[in-house]
């Protein structure tokens, strides 16, 4: 079943509290498909008065906020062996090779890569960790990660709420035009079959009997 054909099965309430704790938990450093989740829930509230998108866009933004908050304090007290405790358990996203591009790219841009990483789907599930791990000023991370989260999870959802909007107000119109176009066809095809009908018969009408010859007796 796809994502948003489920969530159309669950109340609005739970769509609210399972967009913030999914979001929430990737940005703890869990990977989960935060991402896809935001995006389904905003398409669905395009299309169903029952889902408020600012209620919607308040619980992503506050579950990217605390959810790296909490993943900053994780990775501060846990320090490395948290990451290489994380590797273990989760080799594909915490490989060497991932966390060394993150932790370079933390090294070279600093808050920047808390802000911008919001952004890039590894980055947003190493930014709260490893901004603990090499121990960034908290306010700086604060800042970053405030900023990113509302842009990130506020925008994504206004964003995609909108194009929902458009698009089935698009598809509306198709549909009437679409109803139009054919009533148009319809009706042009009985009045070009119905001109042709009176032609032919008025050729047949028109045309000369045919002659009988008549023989002697």
């Amino acid at each position: 079943m796809h994502v948003q054909e489920w969530l159309e099965t669950i109340p609005a309430i739970a769509v609210y509290a399972l967009v913030g704790v999914v979001i929430g938990l990737e940005s703890l450093g869990i990977p989960l498909p935060g991402e896809i989740v935001l995006v389904s829930s905003a398409l669905l509230a395009s299309q169903h008065g029952d889902i408020d998108p600012y209620v919607l866009g308040a619980c992503a933004v506050a579950g990217a906020i605390v959810g790296d908050s909490i993943g900053y304090a994780i990775g501060r007290k846990g320090g490395r062996p948290l990451l290489a405790r994380l590797e273990r358990k989760f080799p594909r996203h915490f490989s060497e090779a991932n966390i060394g591009l993150a932790e370079s790219s933390f090294r070279k841009w600093g808050m920047w890569a808390v802000f911008f990483g919001r952004f890039i789907a590894l980055l947003r599930i190493f930014a709260g960790p490893l901004a603990g791990v090499l121990h960034m000023p908290y306010w700086k991370f604060l800042v970053a990660n405030v900023l990113g989260g509302i842009l990130w999870a506020g925008g994504t959802t206004a964003v995609i709420y909108s194009v929902g909007i458009v698009a089935e107000a698009w598809l509306k119109r198709f549909s009437w035009l679409g109803l139009v176009l054919a009533l148009l066809i319809g009706a042009a095809s009985m009045l070009i079959i119905r001109n042709r009908a009176k032609k032919a018969a008025a050729e047949r009408s028109g045309s000369p009997e045919p002659v009988t010859a008549v023989t002697a007796d």
